[in-house]
């Protein structure tokens, strides 16, 4: 069959990249939106878009009957998973073949087998390729961590069988901290997965992330693309990749290469994927896991090839051979130059990190030789809390590594984002760190372990004020019935200056808990309380973990301020905090 059209189960920057290389194949592409994200870039980019019901991750963008409901609606060809949400889900894949759709990826099949963390590592030791140790299979319970734990030594990594993109893995480096591990593990796994297995390896000290994209299309061929460093992260979640990876010897290069097509091809893959591995200091490879997506780092695979990934994705789905066959040379692509992609998130890097939605009150992208952005926002966009905190990537190609970061460091001089706090201040640092730029010693931890952090606080703690709901009229245009749907906040702000018959006007709610007492634990956020680490009454010292909240799909402690006697307000798991609610006091 020829695509003609594709629905886009997604949103933010990737949906905006699915939509443009679906116009340059000429392809009708159709969106689908949440009610925050109902003026998203993405909607506007796309041929069509289409409201999902409901407010949560789970009500919208995992809604699976939602999302099938309207590509047959919208009359659609194929569907485009993108990367998160429900990319990775089998049963999602299921649904769009049985609609009779075409699913962009590989089979259902071979994402159940390869999602599952266990089954993967079970197929890597069966095509040889290299591995740390790690549990035969899922461990029922925490105290088997434990016991692997004594068994192979620490550091270990509690992993989600069915998790991904760092979410569900825990790095433990003590024995008292493995059952909290092993719990949370579990539950950010459910949360965002729907399954909370996990098994356990042997964790790497210091160690580099190295991956292959692979491209599988059905005429038998199996290519890496190009390979990736993804070391600089923060959490287990990415923020700086670069293509090709440097500082790998050649049999490093190879040996990863030959074992991501060895995986692959045991399986049958076929579409887009990635094959992820360690590299520790000592020079040894550990096979991590396969990614049956797109991944969000795949720009710096494009710039240094030449190769429409997005592009590739529609042809194998369409049953064409991958376009560059023929340029394939032992097994690899011909590299040209140097990429390096920055990630940038929404979020406070002096508080840690922390998720920091809001609305982006100004948005300058930079531009010139070798520069490329791929954004979700613009200048008036609201960053939701609900979602992933990602806006952009900033992305530089140079002849030479050296010649992309100095590049980099003009992109930065000339970007602009105002409203929310962002983790560019991050990369400007990196970008004239020695350890990055000359030598590479960064690893995985580098940030946690060896970054020096001393970036001032922003100062800037927006509030859910994407979550705000939507108010909903029906109106008639041109006889015929539609459903409007204006912010509330909006609303609310049109009432307050519009004057009421005596003159007077809506007073304005300034109501707010500004506790500023040193004694008061605040959250630094708008998020969704998880669990409490104390007990009304305890005694705490400073920096003891008082609670845990989860913001842009991410979880993150909140700390006592001084020690001292705590009182914690009556909070429960799912309750919804505003940034600087008092969720204790310390006396």
């Amino acid at each position: 069959m020829t695509l003609q059209s594709v629905l886009i189960a997604n949103r933010g920057e990737i949906a905006v990249r699915i939509a443009r290389a679906a116009a340059d194949h000429g392809l009708r592409s159709v969106a689908v939106y949440s009610d925050a994200d109902a003026n998203a870039l993405h909607t506007r980019v796309a041929s069509e878009a289409y409201r999902l019901p409901g407010t949560t991750p789970a009500d919208t963008y995992m809604n699976i009957p939602a999302i099938i409901e309207i590509a047959l609606r919208a009359q659609v060809d194929a569907v485009h998973p993108g990367y998160g949400f429900l990319a990775e889900n089998a049963q999602f894949a299921t649904a769009v073949t049985e609609a009779g759709l075409t699913w962009i990826g590989p089979s259902a099949d071979v994402i159940e087998t390869l999602g599952n963390k266990v089954k993967a590592r079970e197929i890597a030791v069966s095509v040889g390729a290299p591995l740390a140790p790690g549990s035969d299979g899922p461990v029922e319970h925490w105290e088997d961590a434990h016991a692997f734990a004594h068994a192979h030594g620490l550091p270990i990594a509690i992993k989600a069988a069915y998790g991904g993109g760092g979410r569900g893995l825990k790095i433990v480096h003590e024995l008292a901290d493995i059952e909290d591990a092993f719990v949370a593990a579990g539950r950010e796994s459910r949360a965002a997965f729907g399954r909370d297995e996990c098994f356990v390896e042997k964790f790497l000290v210091k160690p580099r992330h190295v991956e292959a994209q692979v491209l599988a299309d059905t005429h038998g061929n199996t290519v890496v693309v190009g390979l990736r460093d993804c070391s600089l992260q923060r959490r287990n979640q990415k923020l700086v990749e670069e293509s090709p990876a440097p500082f790998l010897t050649s049999v490093q290069e190879e040996m990863i290469r030959q074992a991501s097509v060895a995986i692959c091809e045991s399986v049958g893959y076929e579409g887009a994927g990635t094959a992820e591995f360690l590299v520790a200091d000592d020079g040894t490879i550990s096979f991590l896991e396969v990614n049956t997506r797109l991944q969000v780092e795949h720009p710096v695979t494009e710039m240094t090839t030449g190769v429409d990934l997005v592009g590739e994705q529609f042809r194998i789905a369409d049953g064409l051979p991958l376009s560059f066959a023929d340029d394939v040379q032992d097994g690899t692509l011909p590299q040209n130059g140097h990429a390096i992609e920055f990630r940038l998130n929404a979020e406070d890097v002096a508080a840690g990190y922390v998720p920091c939605p809001g609305t982006v009150t100004r948005f300058e992208a930079p531009t010139g030789p070798g520069v490329r952005v791929d954004s979700g926002v613009t200048t008036g966009s609201t960053v939701p809390g609900v979602y992933d905190s990602m806006m952009a990537k900033l992305i530089v190609h140079g002849s030479t590594r050296a010649q992309a970061i100095s590049r980099a460091r003009q992109a930065f001089r000339e970007l602009v984002i105002e409203g929310v706090a962002t983790v560019a201040p991050f990369h400007q640092t990196v970008l004239e760190h020695p350890d990055f730029v000359d030598d590479f010693a960064v690893h995985t931890t580098w940030i946690e372990q060896d970054f020096a952090n001393d970036f001032e606080h922003s100062q800037i703690y927006a509030d859910h004020s994407a979550k705000q709901p939507l108010k909903r009229f029906g109106i008639e245009l041109d006889g015929k019935r539609v459903e409007l749907g204006i912010p509330a906040q909006l609303l609310s702000q049109v009432a307050a200056a519009t004057p009421h018959t005596d003159g007077t006007r809506e007073p304005t709610d300034t109501s707010a808990d500004t506790a500023n007492s040193e004694n008061s634990v605040t959250s630094p956020y708008a998020g969704t309380f998880v669990t409490w680490k104390v007990t009304d009454g305890e005694k705490v010292h400073k920096g003891q973990t008082i609670a845990v909240i989860e913001a842009m799909k991410m979880e993150s402690n909140i700390v006592a301020p001084v020690a001292g006697t705590v009182e914690c307000e009556p909070l429960s798991a799912g309750d919804e905090i505003t940034a600087g609610t008092t969720v204790a006091r310390i006396t």
